[in-house]
């Protein structure tokens, strides 16, 4: 239980240290979790198979930590997209911007237009073009990226729908 805590906190501070690149902060907080995984094993056991299997266990929940963080990230950036250009009519361009709650990522801003509405039998979707402008709070050169992306009504609001949305934009994390 000690160990568990005592692992948790290192990857914590390892994450909080590094944010802002999201490679670094993955393969940084891993990496650290991994030697003070096996140093603290290394005060439990003699045996150097049993240490290096903790610490290992140690690295793999810390990077599962930070995989979690980051989907949870990309699925705030996705419902203020979708929420942006949820109530648009086909044309119509709205704004957004994302101000995370854990900072391992740009706050960004950009734009959201309607491309097209993809509507049948109790299904509402829209496939949206938003583009990703810059930094909130930075006067930014126009260099924008553009993406495509489906939203579709959920309950009162509009959620992601695509099931890959940019893997170039989020590797494989959503």
């Amino acid at each position: 239980m000690r160990l568990t805590r005592i692992g948790s906190l290192l990857a914590l501070c390892a994450v909080a240290g590094l944010s802002g690149c999201s490679s670094v902060l993955t393969e940084g907080s891993s990496a650290a979790a991994g030697v003070a995984g096996t140093a603290l094993a290394g005060k439990v056991t003699n045996n150097a198979a049993v240490a290096t299997g903790i610490g290992l266990g140690v690295q793999a929940a810390a990077r599962a930590g930070v995989q979690y963080e980051q989907r949870k990230i990309h699925g705030e950036e996705q419902d203020a997209i979708a929420k942006a250009g949820g109530e648009l009519a086909v044309g119509a361009v709205a704004k957004w911007q994302i101000e995370h709650s854990l900072p391992i990522e740009d706050n960004e801003r950009g734009r959201v237009t309607v491309s097209r509405i993809i509507s049948s039998e109790g299904m509402s979707c829209k496939e949206i073009v938003f583009s990703v402008d810059g930094l909130v709070g930075k006067i930014n050169t126009p260099d924008s990226e553009f993406y495509v992306a489906t939203i579709c009504r959920a309950g009162p609001g509009w959620k992601w729908a695509s099931a890959e949305p940019a893997t170039e934009r989020w590797g494989a994390l959503q």
